[in-house]
């Protein structure tokens, strides 16, 4: 059973400088909404660079703005080398702001970054307060370390800035997981604005073809999200098959599609010889690849943590450990609920280290076994409180539920 809305429009900014992280979960909210209700129309403003590579249903759209790309050490740069990184801010502040005036959202959500990449979505937010429109901010279970984030936040006053413009705070993860922003001096406003919605719980995708890449034996996958920082540790897996020759286990692994090129080709090189590797770039339908595994080794990001727990897959969390410390507390945090298993990127370069986790990692208990912080109820509380919203607005037909 699904309600009709009449004309309801969701905007959703996902600002997207070096993973896939942020669209997908700005995606998987939308297909959830959309599957809720008719005559609702989500538009996803992204960043990413591989946008268009991803399926949407229908009444799902996105606008991609200029790429900007985050370096190692942090800093930005134009994904065009050619443009200045402030001519790159400004197109997208434009087309951001110029978006929220053509298509009028009711709702308006940003991911993770409270005024947008480099403030970008300011003038937009006020913008649409100005106009009545539902203003969300959505946070990760884990957004840094602190200290990190309270100096990263302090420079550009974010916090009063949030109390300011935002109508509503969802944090995706259930309270007793991780606050989000804790150790940092909260505003008693943003605090009330805060709900903690529970995990993002993930399906495998109906939409298009499915994936070609799902070997018809048992296999470990290997993900490194986005793969923009993930050579280390595909390297350090492939170091573990060359001097462990007893490790024979099927393992598809998966460098992502921004994994630099030398990098990619060096790893693709010695892969090639060991014959129980199976190494792809890419494949937009992750969770297929998951939902298939016997077990999982990853970074330990928001989207494949979910994943982890909505297919109920053993798991080994590798965390990268800077210029942000989100992966590294997720990763302690899960393995102290006995949830998954952990290495530090030290301890996995040593490959007798990995390969004996490794070993072992198809016989662990799934997190299920540990069920603490397994409410995976974040899309339901999403959508039912978006329905919530547009029933005070009055602007769907009343009693007009449709049979799907």
């Amino acid at each position: 059973m699904k309600r009709r809305l009449e004309d309801a429009r969701i905007l959703m900014y996902s600002h997207d400088t070096f993973g896939l992280g942020h669209l997908r979960r700005c995606r998987t909210i939308a297909h959830a909404l959309v599957e809720d209700y008719r005559g609702l129309n989500v538009l996803i403003i992204s960043g990413a660079t591989i946008a268009g590579a991803f399926d949407y249903r229908a009444r799902v759209d996105f606008v991609k703005v200029p790429s900007v790309i985050k370096l190692r050490d942090g800093e930005y740069t134009s994904m065009a080398s050619h443009v200045a990184l402030q001519e790159t801010l400004k197109m997208r502040q434009s087309i951001i702001r110029h978006t929220a005036e053509t298509f009028q959202p009711d709702v308006f959500i940003v991911d993770k970054e409270p005024m947008g990449l480099k403030g970008e979505v300011e003038e937009t937010l006020t913008y649409l307060k100005a106009r009545g429109t539902t203003l969300v901010l959505g946070m990760r279970d884990v957004m840094d370390a602190p200290h990190l984030l309270e100096a990263e936040w302090k420079r550009n006053n974010v916090l009063q800035k949030i109390d300011q413009f935002y109508d509503r705070v969802w944090v995706y993860g259930p309270p007793d997981f991780h606050d989000p922003l804790v150790g940092l001096d909260v505003p008693p406003g943003v605090r009330r604005k805060m709900e903690f919605v529970g995990f993002l719980q993930r399906s495998v995708s109906t939409l298009g073809t499915k994936s070609e890449h799902v070997p018809d034996e048992d296999y470990i996958l290997v993900t490194t999200g986005g793969g923009g920082d993930g050579a280390d540790l595909v390297s350090d897996v492939i170091a573990a098959f060359e001097d462990d020759s007893s490790l024979t286990q099927k393992t598809l692994i998966v460098l992502g599609p921004y994994m630099p090129a030398k990098e990619r080709s060096q790893l693709l090189e010695r892969a090639s010889k060991i014959g129980c590797l199976q190494v792809i770039e890419f494949d937009n339908k992750m969770e297929e690849l998951i939902a298939g595994a016997k077990a999982v080794v990853a970074m330990g990001g928001y989207n494949t943590y979910c994943e982890i727990l909505s297919f109920d897959k053993p798991a080994l969390i590798i965390p990268r450990t800077r210029p942000r410390e989100e992966q590294l507390i997720r990763a302690q945090r899960a393995s102290e609920l006995g949830l998954v298993d952990m290495l530090l990127p030290e301890e996995s370069a040593d490959p007798k280290q990995l390969a004996a986790a490794l070993k072992r990692l198809p016989n662990r208990a799934p997190p299920s076994a540990s069920a603490s912080n397994m409410r995976l109820e974040g899309l339901v509380h999403i959508s039912r409180t978006v329905g919530e919203w547009f029933d005070d607005r009055e602007r769907y037909t009343p009693l007009s539920i449709v049979a799907e």
